[in-house]
């Protein structure tokens, strides 16, 4: 059997052919057979020409928050996002043609969003540690806005103030037999200040009432009307009801908002002691202190 001339060349020539460039009708071409050309990356969509890359769209699925990729789940997943990212960037087409890319005021509010995730990252980096708080601190910031939250004795406090023990001892008597303690208040107090309310005092708090009284009521069960009180004013009676859930529920929001205050004033001070470290290190001097005060910013 004959040989074609290429069978009969050795494998360095061979090697050398693939190198040589061959010219067809004035047009150069380069053997691509002996090379495999690289492998391109996929594209999922064309945009008046430039590409969406997998890698792109990987990406922005990839960052969306688990509550807006259910909905994108919900509302028809990923041809969802791409139509959206198609619009993105039509809209980022059109923009660049109106020369908006160069614009000195978006270029400036850009160069200020850029800073700001700079400095964003840099207190992060900073602000390793998980800022928590202790019982200990929660308790004693509690303790500071007492006034604001229910005790643990959650119930509501109505009182009514007699003249003398036998008037005492009488409505005693009959609001265990089922009288109106409201009403009762509302005729027979001698304390203005809770009379018109039927000696309605509102949710048990500390110091709400005089001391002989709020002995007696950490006695007391809901529903449950005091023997006569002897205090200076004269004869207390005091009863004690269940509060409503609404109640209970705003005082745990208020504890919240506490704790969250309480939270925010220690991640203040961590920024202060950070800033404080890096203004140590740096010197910063003011081109005119006078028109600034007294110069303290440059400290």
């Amino acid at each position: 059997m004959n040989r074609s001339p290429i069978g009969s060349v050795n494998a360095p020539a061979i090697r050398l052919l693939c190198l040589v460039t061959l010219t067809i009708g004035g047009t150069l071409l380069l053997l691509t057979s002996c090379t495999p050309p690289p492998s391109e990356e996929r594209v999922v969509a064309f945009v008046n020409g430039r590409p969406i890359t997998q890698t792109e769209f990987d990406a922005e699925w990839a960052e969306l928050p688990e509550a807006t990729r259910a909905r994108y789940e919900k509302e028809g997943g990923k041809p969802r996002l791409l139509s959206e990212l198609i619009t993105r960037e039509l809209l980022m087409q059109e923009a660049r043609k109106q020369g908006l890319d160069q614009n000195d005021q978006i270029r400036d509010r850009a160069r200020r969003y850029k800073e700001k995730l700079m400095l964003d990252e840099l207190l992060k980096d900073r602000i390793k540690t998980k800022i928590e708080l202790t019982k200990e601190e929660l308790d004693a910031y509690y303790e500071k806005h007492a006034r604001q939250l229910l005790t643990p004795l959650k119930v509501r406090v109505s009182i009514m103030l007699l003249p003398n023990y036998p008037a005492a001892k009488d409505l005693e008597k009959q609001v265990n037999q089922g009288g109106d303690f409201a009403k009762f208040a509302q005729r027979y107090s001698i304390d203005g200040k809770t009379k018109a309310n039927g000696g309605d005092l509102g949710p048990y708090r500390k110091d709400l009432v005089v001391p002989e009284v709020d002995e007696v009521i950490h006695t007391l069960k809901p529903g449950m009307v005091s023997a006569p009180i002897k205090t200076e004013a004269g004869y207390y009676l005091v009863k004690i009801t269940p509060l409503d859930p609404e109640i209970i529920q705003a005082d745990l929001a208020t504890r919240e908002r506490l704790r969250q205050e309480l939270l925010n004033e220690k991640r203040q001070k961590r920024f202060d002691d950070v800033i404080a470290d890096i203004r140590a290190n740096a010197v910063v001097k003011l081109a005119d202190a006078s028109r600034y005060g007294n110069g303290a910013a440059a400290r």
